[in-house]
């Protein structure tokens, strides 16, 4: 997680003053970071009393407002570095479901069970929702299905079922939170 922390100050007098900080950082250090951007800002500005910085831009794998805590978002910053690819899909299918991405890193994303089916692998140009009825009739989540009929099974009626519960949230991987 990288943010461009700015002097808000500095801001509101026409100067942008500020810098790059790549998160996690020890408090210690993000505390200095912060501080350096608003001594920029004193000098710059030729002013006094700058005290609050704001994020001007960002690179992460989850959302942040110019106004979020810094050091919320340190501490946030921790836990994404410590998430598989599965986890961090798993955060994704949340987000888009309208769960805010700050409050599931910290209640942990254990506590929220998500059904996930990954099929950036396949390269057949079928349907991804159609792969997933091809799944569930394959694992017998319709019971069995006799060998005489199995070719009559009209897998796009069942996609477009499954569009109901399931959600392509990024190409090729469909979720749900259960």
């Amino acid at each position: 997680m990288e943010l461009y922390i700015t002097d808000l100050a500095a801001y509101n007098e026409g100067q942008l003053v500020g810098r790059w900080v790549k998160l996690p950082l020890s408090e210690e250090k993000l505390s200095e970071a912060i501080a350096e951007v608003l001594s920029d800002g004193e000098f710059e500005c030729q002013t006094d009393n700058h005290e609050e910085v704001f994020i001007t831009d960002y690179e992460s794998d989850i959302s942040i407002g110019e106004y979020d805590d810094i050091y919320r978002l340190n501490k946030l910053a921790k836990i994404l570095e410590e998430l598989d690819e599965r986890d961090l899909i798993k955060l994704k299918c949340l987000s888009h479901e309208g769960y805010n991405e700050k409050d599931v890193l910290d209640n942990g994303l254990e506590t929220y069970e998500v059904d996930i089916y990954d099929y950036r692998d396949d390269t057949s140009f079928t349907d991804t929702f159609e792969l997933l009825a091809q799944d569930f009739v394959d694992e017998g989540l319709f019971g069995e299905i006799p060998k005489s009929i199995q070719n009559y099974i009209d897998y796009s009626a069942i996609a477009r079922d499954l569009r109901m519960d399931y959600t392509e949230f990024e190409t090729n991987i469909i979720g749900r939170v259960a």
